[in-house]
């Protein structure tokens, strides 16, 4: 067992875990350093899972963090297939699923995100699937080649993608989605009708303000959805993506502030001035919205583990990065940057015509830009994300001027 308080420690072997690690030991850091993981995968990325690696377009080598011999290299101590059970905080260890417990001197929680689950009878029959490990992407891929007709329960980004990757490889695809448009709180009516028309352009049957009353099936495997206004929906397969709800349990167990993700301060501290948080989890004091937000996307995982490390090492650090996500489906490629609160804005600004597929959309308040989406527009995050950071009064006409330079604003 590792000596109290010598070691630090990282719960949370994905993208911003192994990303802390990296960026701990470039700081400069030579101690003890443990990266602990409940899935037996060396850390990998999850975008790839429901595009590219979905899609059968990236190998499975393309999708981990780093190659298993750096963790050796840089002598990490890598332990996966492990659980952290619970955290005691008055003793500085931890106790693990094996029984044994582990001394920490800093503590990261990268625990990350877990996909919401549908509570509706049938919800437990074979052919019910959820993506969010790269197990569960394997899946999808082998039945995109056998099923004819997949149900998707939910048109968020990963229910999209993953319809996007169903269609390309040949299997009709039925969505269902309780609101009005796909991505509706995220994108506003403007946008979101982008979307939805991308998709009926596929071949999508789409459905809105659909309610799911159970999964039907035979034999213990799923052959339908039954809506609620009593509809069945055949179904060789379903795939749920109704969003992601933060793993916060073993966080909330040791008595740190929780609320919608793990509280901490800008620079991702929280509360106990040994543990810290990133990624998914995080829920964290942004100086440009001067709130705390939360943010499910891999820019965040990428990033705040930089900032995460330094404060582990005892350095004044601030998170202030605008918000970045990005997605691929058809021939739609998109770059968004910002945060937008659902009627957060007053009006949505174009510059180029969304029916081309050529575009980039402004969501605007009182003349200020508050986040930019480039779709098949390339090179312009930079100034998008300045209009952002500066929240200054600009020209609405200009705005939507392809011929004005965006940095001229």
């Amino acid at each position: 067992m590792t000596s109290r308080n010598s070691a630090h420690v990282i719960v949370g072997a994905s993208l911003a875990g192994a990303k802390a690690a990296e960026a701990l030991r470039n700081q400069g850091y030579r101690g003890p350093l443990v990266l602990i993981g409940t899935e037996t995968e060396m850390p990998y990325e999850r975008p790839p899972l429901s595009k590219g690696y979905l899609a059968g377009k990236d190998s499975r080598e393309k999708i981990y963090v780093h190659p298993r011999e750096w963790y050796q290299e840089q002598e990490i101590d890598l332990r996966l297939g492990t659980t952290v059970t619970a955290i005691d905080r008055a003793a500085h260890e931890l106790e693990l699923s094996d029984g044994s417990r582990l001394g920490y001197a800093k503590l990261l929680l990268a625990t990350g995100a877990s996909p919401r689950r549908l509570p509706v009878p049938g919800a437990d029959l074979a052919g019910v699937h959820y993506l969010r490990t790269v197990e569960e992407s394997d899946r999808l891929r082998e039945l995109f080649g056998t099923v004819r007709h997949l149900v998707v329960v939910g048109a968020g980004w990963i229910g999209l993608e993953a319809t996007a990757a169903a269609r390309t490889a040949g299997v009709e695809v039925t969505v269902l989605e309780a609101l009005e448009l796909p991505l509706l709180r995220v994108l506003g009516r403007e946008v979101a009708q982008v979307f939805a028309d991308l998709h009926r352009k596929h071949g999508v049957d789409l459905r809105f303000g659909i309610g799911v009353q159970s999964f039907e099936g035979t034999d213990g495997r799923v052959t339908g959805v039954r809506l609620a206004d009593g509809t069945l929906v055949p179904a060789d397969a379903v795939l749920v993506g109704i969003g992601a709800a933060p793993n916060t349990a073993l966080a909330e167990a040791a008595g740190l502030p929780v609320d919608d993700g793990v509280l901490t301060d800008s620079g991702l501290a929280t509360d106990d001035p040994d543990i810290f948080a990133a990624g998914d989890v995080a829920r964290a004091q942004h100086p440009q919205y001067g709130k705390p937000i939360r943010v499910e996307h891999w820019a965040n995982a990428l990033n705040q583990p930089q900032t995460a490390a330094k404060a582990m090492l005892g350095e004044e650090v601030v998170f202030d990065r605008i918000p970045y996500f990005y997605t691929d489906q058809y021939e739609l490629g998109m770059e968004y940057v910002g945060y937008v609160e659902p009627d957060g804005y007053d009006q949505v600004v174009f510059r180029g015509d969304p029916g081309t597929l050529e575009f980039i959309a402004f969501w605007t308040r009182d003349g200020r830009v508050l986040a930019g989406m480039n779709v098949n527009v390339w090179d312009v995050t930079d100034p998008i994300r300045d209009l952002v950071r500066t929240a200054r009064q600009v020209d609405l006409s200009k705005l939507a001027d392809p011929n004005v330079p965006l940095g001229s604003l």
